[in-house]
């Protein structure tokens, strides 16, 4: 994502050169955006953060939310020097991660889902928004969100190839595509609107960027042969460079995004989103995966919230409890602790809390 977003900046820059310098937007800042957007995703991903945020919710109003975490992590939980919490990032860098530029706020259906801030960070976030009352992302911002579904949409597919999950005969066959545009335009936050033709159009155009890169290649076993890993290198490449090449950046007015990307593009995101969707997070093993994971998230948390929980939590984590990085409910202490966890470390604390794998004493499980 980090070489998405660096590879974005550059092209708006080199193409768009008076609108990049009016808006400010520099490589770096928007690199170092797209390398702290994940920060704050806890264990096991989407669930994790569902999860942790209907734990949090009954003891803290701000909930809990991946882009929040990762705020939270940049201006409070980072250690790195002695008298500034968090990485002391500058301003722009800061702005440039918010992707959602609030708070949680449960009037508002868009903002009860999605927000970048806590209000333990609210003094930084009016640092970074220049004590701005205006709602809108930067620049920087919007390209680091692109290079978002960019890189996702893209290296998602390539990594289910080579697992080969993807049936691509079907994908990019009539049943594919008629069961690709129907899911997407009943998804109710798809970009790409109900445009049933668009949506189509878009599907038979990533079919043929795939026939003109890697033809019948991707409906053979994957063996990673050198054949196929190039294949599948180039596909991605083209994938890439396409949707940079469809980027342009203008001065917004009225509410507009600065990134002017063609509504046939966004369309084909969205399919290939879709394919991710219907063809992988639908398996019928991956919510059996999922349960199991919820319990450990949701046992885990209760096992931390109780009271005295501190004298048994890692050592790692006893900062945050003495207060060092200010005022917060327990409830967001404890999302804190397991939001850092690996799922490795994840299971082997809940396993150890609960009994089910004690380990030894010798061998930390946090570290």
């Amino acid at each position: 994502m980090a070489q998405v977003g660096r590879r974005l900046a550059e092209y708006v820059i080199a193409n768009h050169a008076r609108e990049s310098l009016t808006l400010g937007v520099s490589p770096e800042v928007v690199e170092a955006a797209c390398l702290a957007h994940d920060l704050g995703h806890p264990p096991f991903g989407h669930l994790g953060e569902q999860t942790l945020n209907t734990l949090t919710l009954p003891h803290d109003p701000g909930g809990f939310e991946g882009n929040a975490q990762s705020f939270r992590i940049l201006t409070k939980l980072a250690v790195r020097f002695e008298n500034c919490p968090g990485l002391d990032l500058t301003r722009a860098t800061l702005a440039a991660c918010l992707k959602y530029p609030w708070t949680r706020d449960p009037k508002i259906a868009s903002r009860a889902s999605k927000w970048s801030v806590y209000e333990t960070e609210r003094e930084d976030f009016d640092f970074a928004r220049l004590s701005s009352v205006l709602e809108s992302r930067t620049a920087e911002a919007e390209l680091m969100d692109w290079a978002d579904d960019i890189a996702y949409s893209v290296h998602d597919l390539e990594d289910f190839h080579r697992c080969q999950f993807l049936p691509w005969r079907e994908i990019f066959g009539p049943v594919g595509r008629t069961r690709l545009v129907e899911a997407t335009m009943a998804k109710p936050t798809s970009r790409a609107g109900k445009n049933k033709r668009r949506l189509e159009v878009a599907h038979r155009r990533l079919s043929q960027l795939v026939l003109g890169t890697v033809g019948d290649l991707l409906n053979e076993p994957y063996e990673a042969t050198r054949e196929q890993r190039r294949a599948i290198r180039l596909m991605t490449s083209a994938f890439i460079g396409h949707f940079i090449r469809s980027t342009k950046l203008r001065v917004p007015t009225g509410g507009q995004s600065a990134l002017e990307i063609p509504e046939e593009v966004r369309s084909q995101i969205e399919i290939l989103k879709q394919i991710t969707r219907t063809y992988i997070l639908s398996a019928p093993a991956l919510a059996a995966q999922q349960r199991g994971q919820q319990r450990v998230l949701t046992e885990l948390f209760e096992d931390l919230y109780e009271p005295g929980a501190e004298r048994y939590l890692p050592r790692k984590f006893a900062y945050l409890f003495d207060g060092d990085v200010g005022p917060a409910t327990k409830a967001r202490l404890v999302s804190d602790c397991i939001s850092s966890l690996t799922e490795h470390e994840t299971i082997a604390l809940h396993g150890r809390l609960r009994g089910s794998a004690s380990g030894s004493l010798l061998d930390p499980i946090v570290r």
